[in-house]
């Protein structure tokens, strides 16, 4: 079982917090890893695997605007696909990943690029989290969607997990 996983799905219970995932580069990964961990099902309600271009603008809602400006490894698309997915199932958290894994780049972009948004809950009266990070990682195709399921439980973390 993944300890970072286990973190995710711990801290998110405890504050009755639900979880969605958009994933493109990492396809059902990290939803599978989240599932690994006992009690998941209490805070993750699922996500959306949009690994074709199309995809993202048909479930996710992504504008088809947005991916010919910046093309769909880029921070706006990752903003896009996790806002998309917040709107459609109302989750308090939502991660978003796109990318490359490899081997070879994609619409100019290098093998290990990757856009990680995580998304947070509308508070009233508050602004909405949103932070987006890009990653370059290296190795092969597996290494590269396991850093970046990975990277984007560290980031959630980051928000949520106690001081």
């Amino acid at each position: 079982m993944n300890e970072l996983a286990a973190k995710v799905i711990r801290t998110l219970g405890q504050r009755t917090l639900h979880l969605a995932v958009a994933e493109s580069i990492t396809g059902g990964l990290i939803g599978a890893t989240l599932t690994t961990v006992p009690g998941a099902s209490k805070v993750y309600l699922g996500g959306v695997v949009s690994y074709a271009t199309r995809l993202k603008s048909q479930l996710l809602g992504v504008p088809v605007d947005t991916i010919a400006a910046h093309t769909v490894v880029s921070e706006e698309v990752a903003i896009e696909m996790a806002v998309g997915l917040q709107e459609r199932t109302n989750a308090d958290w939502v991660i978003a990943v796109t990318g490359v894994a490899g081997p070879d780049p994609q619409e100019g972009h290098d093998p290990g690029e990757v856009w990680i948004c995580v998304l947070g809950p509308r508070i009233a009266s508050l602004p909405q989290f949103q932070q987006t990070e890009r990653f370059q990682f290296e190795g092969e195709r597996e290494a590269v969607r396991a850093q970046t399921v990975d990277a984007a439980f560290t980031m959630l973390l980051r928000v949520v997990s106690p001081v």
